[in-house]
């Protein structure tokens, strides 16, 4: 059985990662696995446990930095993220292409680490439209949404870093972009 590819799938925080994921995700010529994160936040409204993130208490994250157990992690605003090593390996091993939808800090760490991992980077139409959707969440107070969009000015320099860049004008044709994308790579790496 071959090996499955490593996505690494980024862009700043409000981009519309998770809708783009969500058009393409199930598609069965892609074979994909979504990676879970894990993270110390607590969770929003509608996510669940283990099936969006896995939800740890602050001490048991830092064991496992101690333990190297992440491909990447980050602190933001509080909290810790990070990409557990071996749940990542065992999908993979099992044939699967597992997609990473990771923070840019959290790419570029992974890029690092894994020579053939495919780098997707999503980008909003303008700055202001990133902006009108980090405050349509409504989730969070004006504190934490001035550090995303501070953090997502210096993450959208850093798109360069990435193998393919592509716009979030329209959620369907970037799932469709990106699925073909993933595709194209499956093939040759056959």
């Amino acid at each position: 059985m071959k090996k499955g590819l490593l996505i690494v799938f980024s862009g700043p925080s409000g981009v519309g990662k998770g809708t783009i994921r969500d058009l393409f995700i199930h598609r069965e010529e892609l074979n994909l696995a979504f990676s879970i994160s894990m993270t110390t936040r607590k969770p929003r409204a509608k996510e669940v446990d283990k099936r969006d993130y896995f939800f740890v208490t602050r001490e048991e994250f830092e064991e496992q930095i101690k333990q190297d157990a992440f491909l990447e992690y980050a602190e933001f605003v509080g909290s810790y993220y990070g990409t557990p090593k071996a749940y990542v390996e065992e999908l993979r091993n099992q044939g699967k292409n597992v997609l990473l939808e990771i923070e840019v800090q959290g790419a570029l760490q992974v890029q690092e680490k894994v020579d053939d991992a495919l780098s997707i980077f999503i980008v909003p139409p303008s700055f202001e439209e990133l902006e009108r959707r980090i405050r349509g969440r409504r989730s969070e107070p004006e504190e934490i949404i001035q550090q995303r969009l501070a953090k997502a000015s210096r993450e959208l320099e850093m798109m360069g870093q990435y193998k393919y860049i592509i716009c979030n004008d329209d959620p369907q044709l970037a799932a469709d972009l990106t699925a073909l994308i993933i595709k194209r790579h499956i093939q040759t790496a056959q």
